[in-house]
């Protein structure tokens, strides 16, 4: 009876988290890497390509806080649990920051955020049935894909961008640290065709979020 009221209570804080992250209503922990940056004035074609980037970012921390959630619910070691619960709690923050630099930017979320979180949320729970060291090895490969994509993105922001700039850095050195800690834990390497099909899923989010 114990577990069960366990596991129904683990299930009813992820809906919350779902609400609240599709809401719009999540709140950093941390202060915003941007704080104390000056918001330089920007061309009208920088101003849509920043904003364009910056939303994709957002979609991408959606997706974490789906990922996240699921794993968790199917973590079978509670320390394994308890740390993916901690890594959702920091993505929280870049969820916050990168929703407050669009409306900073005069612009919006993604119409179609409720498809992305729930197909992440899909799929967090399939890598979380195949068991942890898999749950973990699949967080890796997220992360330092999501590394490499904000690496990109610091490139093609436009130069004059700092606030942007600012909050896309932290967010970089954080999913580096999260991939670190989940190798660390005993994440499993997956399989080369594993990889690819997140990587062309991941493809086609980014090019549609840019716009949609």
């Amino acid at each position: 009876m114990l577990r069960r009221m366990e596991t129904l209570d683990r299930v009813l804080s992820s809906a919350d988290n779902a609400l609240r992250t599709l809401s719009g209503s999540a709140h950093a922990a941390r202060p915003n890497p941007a704080a104390g940056t000056a918001d330089a004035s920007m061309s009208e074609e920088e101003r849509r390509l920043a904003a364009a980037l910056m939303r994709v970012d957002h979609v991408g921390e959606v997706c974490a806080q789906a990922l996240y959630q699921a794993q968790a619910l199917t973590a079978r070691n509670p320390v394994v649990r308890s740390r993916m619960l901690a890594a959702a709690r920091e993505e929280a923050d870049h969820l916050a920051w990168t929703q407050q630099r669009l409306a900073e930017l005069n612009d919006r979320t993604s119409l179609l955020n409720p498809l992305w979180y729930a197909g992440a949320f899909t799929l967090g729970l399939v890598a979380g049935r195949f068991g942890d060291r898999t749950s973990l090895g699949f967080l890796v490969e997220t992360e330092r894909q999501v590394e490499q994509h904000l690496a990109g993105h610091l490139e093609r922001l436009p130069p004059a961008d700092a606030r942007s700039r600012a909050i896309v850095a932290q967010m970089k050195e954080d999913e580096a640290r999260h991939a670190d800690d989940a190798l660390a834990r005993g994440g499993s390497a997956l399989p080369l065709p594993v990889r690819w099909a997140m990587r062309a899923a991941a493809k086609i989010m980014t090019v549609t979020a840019h716009r949609l």
